[in-house]
């Protein structure tokens, strides 16, 4: 549930910069407008990464994928870098979010969360970079891990959330320039959130705390919790749902991926309720439903932290500290329990990420080529 807004200070929004466009970093010139004061020029270096940035290290006997006969192989990129910047606060910049729900023709609006600071940018032609807006939290001791967009069902409007280090879920309206609502509930850092692709409203979020929790952003109530005696051992890092939002799957610390159907009676019974529950009605408080066994769990497909997991069909891509990000599948006819088997489709192997907290993702229809998908099958 929500606390008071008395007891976690509101988020101020700092000032706009509507005039600022980064150009490309080809030709090195900038528009006239430019504040060079608030974003400027950057060069990767990896030493001033914070502590996420530090690798584990590797378990004793733990095969490390891309070395041997698994050679990588040198291939034309489809794409090409047309810019790159860095905010001012000098800090890493965790999480990146693309505005999905902008209709046809709308120029790309993405969210950027590092240090205490979440920024909104529009990406313009010839590669050029605008700043829209840019929210700083109350508390320097903040650290934003990731962010998530959505849009009030009613209005249509765009919402973005936000959360990190304190735990703290922030919901902020970029028309209103405000953080409309807030809620806490994990016992600690919130490491991503990602909404269902059903309902705008039910937001996933994975914690330090070892559990995943749903919330319902638009009546403020914590409608359901993924954890317990067969959940996670240590800290989850990362959570997806898959096309339909019927199942889950999660990932952490503890080396291992779970799926969690969320197309269970009663946790579908607590959704539709948490919409017509009503607190000033109620002498109880929203009975959130517990969910305490996944309904597959593997250890069998990393050996160090698993920090980036996402549905791709029927299939699951997840990542760790090993150069390489695994296709994979739960065989099929396991049910519960804690020893599912699996059948890895691929290895996507490629260089110099061998650090932890980096993160990939899909486009939002998952789409892939026909031909490769009924290979895979």
């Amino acid at each position: 549930m929500s606390d008071s807004e008395e007891s976690v200070p509101t988020m101020p929004v700092l000032q706009k910069r509507p005039r600022l466009s980064i150009s490309a970093h080809t030709d090195g010139s900038g528009d006239d407008g430019d504040d060079n004061e608030s974003l400027s020029t950057i060069s990767t270096l990896l030493e001033e990464a914070s502590n996420r940035s530090d690798t584990p290290t590797q378990q004793s006997g733990g095969r490390r994928f891309g070395r041997g006969k698994n050679k990588l192989k040198k291939c034309k990129l489809q794409y090409k870098c047309t810019n790159f910047f860095k905010e001012d606060h000098r800090q890493p910049i965790f999480g990146i979010s693309i505005n999905q729900n902008q209709r046809e023709g709308h120029p790309v609006v993405f969210a950027t969360t590092g240090h205490n600071r979440i920024s909104l940018y529009e990406c313009q032609e010839n590669g050029k970079i605008k700043l829209l807006q840019a929210y700083a939290d109350p508390s320097t001791d903040e650290n934003l891990y990731c962010c998530a967009w959505t849009f009030d069902d009613a209005t249509g409007q765009p919402l973005l959330a936000a959360a990190g280090l304190r735990g703290i879920i922030r919901i902020i309206s970029p028309i209103t320039t405000q953080c409309v609502k807030h809620f806490v509930g994990h016992g600690n850092a919130v490491n991503e959130l990602r909404f269902h692709p059903m309902d705008p409203n039910m937001l996933l979020s994975v914690s330090k705390d070892h559990a995943l929790r749903i919330w319902n952003i638009k009546t403020d109530i914590c409608v359901a919790l993924f954890g317990g005696v067969d959940g996670h051992r240590d800290e989850v890092l990362s959570g997806d749902f898959n096309i339909d939002g019927s199942k889950i799957v999660s990932c952490g610390m503890d080396h291992s991926l779970k799926i969690w159907k969320t197309d269970h009676p009663k946790v579908v019974a607590a959704m539709e309720e948490s919409y017509t529950y009503n607190l000033a009605k109620s002498t109880r408080p929203f009975p959130t439903y517990s969910h305490h066994f996944p309904d597959f769990s593997t250890r069998d497909i990393h050996r160090n932290y698993v920090d980036c997991v996402r549905w791709f069909g029927n299939f699951i891509l997840s990542k760790s500290c090993e150069n390489c990000i695994i296709c994979w599948r739960p065989t099929e006819g396991d049910s519960k329990g804690t020893d599912g088997h699996v059948s890895i489709i691929h290895r996507f192997e490629y260089k110099e990420c061998d650090i932890w907290y980096m993160r990939f993702s899909l486009d939002f229809w998952q789409k892939c080529n026909h031909d490769v998908y009924d290979q895979l099958m």
